[in-house]
């Protein structure tokens, strides 16, 4: 009798074969040289999220602020306690709200800024871009209302919008920064936040609203090992529902869908040979290489300053920069547009050598034309290194600028600056930076520069051994 089991066996066997079938479209040579430009590519979007999740989705994360549209106003200035982000400037309060405009348009006003005071609302997506500005360079000194809109959003624009800013995603960051002239001007910018709200469209309307906040996006917790590894692609694979595909960018997916990125789509390990994951681990590996490298080169260096120039902007702007926005964002994620702020940033001396304070006393000195041409203000703020943060010191000051109360030029409008960590003296004191007892950068921020500071880029002077 034949055993009529056999062919079903077979078949079964032929079924399970099949299932557990490993992903044969791609060599692991061409894996390794896909995933490296798939994590260029993807790098600054999952440096943003590691930001949103961790201020806006976590509320255990340690740096959490308020859940999406809900605003954020820091009415005091950064200081060595503040260790989130790094680089925190003392020359602004800063705003901030995480916008979610999937469900509806949310909406921003300003008021009237008229006290030559500068104020700017930064608002970026979730690639990095810049994709538009509020404030005293971009829309003057006039109240506005500005809704923010998404990709499918095909509603009317109702009265009394000042602009629509569409994005290409449904997530955003918009971020407001307030000039301080000084202690004693606290209070009144702090009445000039009291005056930015964020609303929803349909709260604009006049229409009856429960506060509910919207629900997290069903993105995958933020991991520090799952990001750096084959499991970035998890991550881009949901960030990648946020909007759609831009068409320049089309053919480039199409590319890195052999190695799993597809937006929307579950990644598996397991349809993969280990070949192949090994090979897409190499490409992040050598990814992240080559984004580090490119952050220790960007611009240009001219009597010890790195300046810095075109890293930041419009996804015009930016288009196929991938290197360029990654590096960028390593270097120190959402930087301004040039035309709004520029920032030259030194780690030497005159004579080649690395700041330090531990070892020397500094003085930086502008003739009275040398003065960095800004339209709002410039100033320069020590950060300690590695660490790239304010330090502590005797008299609570993190950076010299144009709005420094008492700050003393010479007879010749020149001006002299003291970086060193022991107080010069009293006659010296109000031109006093203190330096850290160690390594040390010294940030330049030229606030709405001057058009010649940015063709040919404006340089200070080289900073001097005293």
């Amino acid at each position: 009798m034949k055993n009529k089991l056999l062919p079903v066996v077979i078949l079964l066997g032929v079924m399970l074969t099949s299932c557990h079938q490993k992903n044969k479209t791609v060599t692991p040579e061409a894996a390794k040289e896909i995933a490296e430009e798939a994590y260029i590519f993807a790098y600054p979007m999952i440096e943003h999220y590691k930001l949103m999740f961790a201020m806006a989705m976590y509320e255990k994360s340690g740096a959490y602020e308020q859940p999406f549209n809900v605003m954020i106003n820091k009415t005091r200035l950064s200081g060595p306690k503040d260790t989130v982000i790094v680089r925190p400037n003392n020359d602004t309060f800063y705003s901030g709200v995480w916008l979610d405009v999937s469900n509806q348009p949310q909406i921003l006003k300003v008021p009237a800024v008229t006290d030559n005071r500068y104020y700017s609302w930064q608002i970026i997506d979730m690639y990095t871009h810049n994709i538009d500005y509020i404030g005293s360079r971009k829309t003057g000194t006039e109240a506005g209302t500005f809704m923010f809109v998404g990709p499918h959003w095909d509603g009317e624009v109702p009265d009394g919008i000042s602009k629509v800013i569409a994005s290409e995603g449904n997530y955003l960051i918009a971020l407001g920064r307030t000039q301080v002239f000084g202690p004693g001007d606290v209070e009144k910018a702090q009445a000039v936040m009291a005056h930015y709200t964020i609303v929803s469209l349909n709260s604009y309307l006049g229409n009856m609203e429960a506060m509910v906040m919207p629900p997290n996006p069903d993105f995958p917790p933020y991991n520090p090992q799952k990001v750096a590894d084959v499991n970035f692609i998890t991550y881009v694979n949901a960030l990648m529902t946020q909007g759609n595909i831009h068409p320049s960018e089309m053919a480039l997916f199409e590319k890195f869908s052999k190695i799993g990125i597809e937006p929307g789509k579950p990644f598996n390990i397991d349809d993969y040979d280990s070949e192949i994951i090994s090979a897409i681990n190499e490409g992040v590996r050598s990814a992240m290489k080559k984004i580090e490298e490119a952050a220790s080169q960007l611009g240009e260096r001219k009597n010890g300053w790195q300046l810095v120039a075109n890293v930041f902007g419009t996804r015009e702007a930016m288009q196929g920069k991938y290197l360029t926005r990654a590096a960028a964002a390593y270097f120190g994620i959402w930087g301004n547009d040039l035309e709004e702020a520029f920032y030259p940033e030194t780690t030497f001396d005159s004579d080649g050598e690395e700041l330090d304070g531990s070892k020397y006393n500094y003085i930086l000195h502008f003739d009275a034309d040398e003065l960095p041409p800004a339209k709002a203000f410039w100033s320069l703020s020590m950060y300690k290194l590695p660490e790239q943060l304010f330090i502590e010191n005797d008299i609570n000051r993190y950076v010299i600028s144009s709005a420094t109360e008492g700050l003393q030029y010479n007879e010749d409008g020149s001006l002299d600056v003291y970086i060193q960590k022991n107080n010069p003296g009293e006659d010296k004191v109000s031109n006093w930076l203190p330096a850290h007892d160690g390594k040390f950068s010294i940030q330049g921020r030229i606030y709405w520069p001057d058009s010649e500071a940015l063709n040919p880029l404006y340089a200070p002077p080289a900073i001097e051994k005293n």
